[in-house]
């Protein structure tokens, strides 16, 4: 029995930022001469020219919420409770509007076919959740299954889906939602470590949600029939990425290492997943990529080697949203999904704390081929 992904909602904030803009904004705050410099070499490298968030407090002008400034101009940043009053609010109305996005535009499925919804988020959390919101909101059944796979980082939409075809295959009758929603720039830090600098200069805010089960896709409609998945862990980069609660928001961890920790582990961990739907590298032709960062991405490719067009809507992702955790992944496969021609064959894979990674193989059943066998079932009767 195959699985499918039947469509893919994404969704950012009204309110962005040019990514110089920030640059310059950082290093009004920062200490020293050296950490200005290291802002400006950063943020000019990092292959992102725009990222959205849910606060205003960065434009000009505007009233802040969480990040004040003091008569010296000094930052004064708000503690965790502060940040996540604003993540309760702002993800309870961003998961209502994906969702209700999904269901406007998604074929041959309505919301009284949903029997699970999974909920995903690293950057905040409150209890009744984005779950609860999206059943109520949406007039799902009461008996509707909830769940939420909570602070496991920028990997956690791999294993979400894993849940989702699980679930589909246990019962063909199963139509499940998956949310992943992050607010990255609540936690935002201005320390002097290096690690505090980077992510400063990657994460943002976005929302996406994603339809799966056993249906045959609708005539019309792209889909992703999902393979096999794999976790692995590269143990020698456990120091280099973690997230933990701190009093002025969620501290990270994020190594200028990581990428070198991925590309030295990435084929060794791949061979596995690829034998078993009886590949090889050569046989992908598209890699969906989380672009943590745009170092990621390019040794990643390195390792791998692959061709520029095969991680471009990686890149793309990045430039134009930058990394918003759990959620960038699923805007990489929205892009490749919604491409009008085949895609062929795509291995995503995802990245986080431990360090993890994720990897699911992926068939992009394209709308023509829908149609082409709707053509073919019906002449035939």
């Amino acid at each position: 029995m195959s699985v499918y992904i039947h469509h893919i909602e994404t969704l950012v904030p009204e309110t962005s930022y040019p990514q110089d803009v920030a640059r310059d904004l950082m290093k009004q705050w920062v200490g020293t001469d050296r950490q200005r410099r290291m802002v400006h070499a950063i943020y000019d490298r990092s292959g992102i020219e725009k990222r959205h968030s849910v606060l205003r407090d960065f434009l000009p002008g505007a009233e802040p919420e969480l990040f004040h400034t003091d008569a010296a101009g000094r930052l004064q940043e708000s503690g965790t409770e502060e940040r996540n009053r604003v993540f309760a609010r702002e993800s309870k109305r961003m998961s209502v509007e994906v969702a209700r996005n999904l269901f406007r535009r998604v074929k041959g499925f309505t919301t009284g076919d949903i029997t699970h919804v999974i909920t995903v988020s690293c950057t905040g959390f409150y209890n009744p959740g984005p779950d609860y919101h999206i059943v109520q909101e949406l007039g799902l059944s009461d008996a509707t299954q909830r769940y939420n796979l909570g602070f496991m980082g920028c990997y956690a939409a791999l294993p979400a889906l894993r849940m989702a075809a699980q679930f589909c295959e246990a019962n063909p009758r199963a139509t499940v939602l998956v949310e992943c929603l992050e607010l990255c720039s609540l936690h935002m830090q201005v320390r002097d470590d290096e690690d505090s600098l980077l992510a400063n200069a990657l994460f943002s805010d976005g929302a996406a949600a994603v339809l799966v089960s056993s249906h045959e896709p609708a005539p019309g409609a792209n889909a992703f029939r999902i393979g096999p998945f794999l976790s692995a862990l590269a143990p020698s980069g456990r120091k280099d990425m973690a997230w933990e609660i701190g009093n002025r928001g969620f501290n990270i961890v994020l190594s200028s290492y990581v990428p070198d920790v991925i590309a030295s582990n990435i084929v060794t961990i791949l061979e596995p997943v690829l034998a078993t739907a009886e590949l090889e590298l050569k046989d992908v032709e598209v890699w969906a990529v989380h672009p943590g960062g745009k170092a990621i991405v390019d040794k990643v490719s390195r390792a791998l080697s692959l061709q520029p067009g095969q991680v471009q809507p990686s890149r793309d992702v990045l430039r134009d949203y930058g990394n918003m955790s759990s959620v960038t992944i699923l805007f990489v496969l929205k892009s490749i999904l919604d491409r009008a021609e085949a895609a062929g064959r795509v291995c995503a894979m995802a990245f986080g704390p431990g360090l993890t990674i994720e990897v699911n193989l992926l068939e992009h059943v394209p709308a023509a081929l829908h149609a082409s066998a709707v053509a073919e079932k019906s002449s035939g009767s």
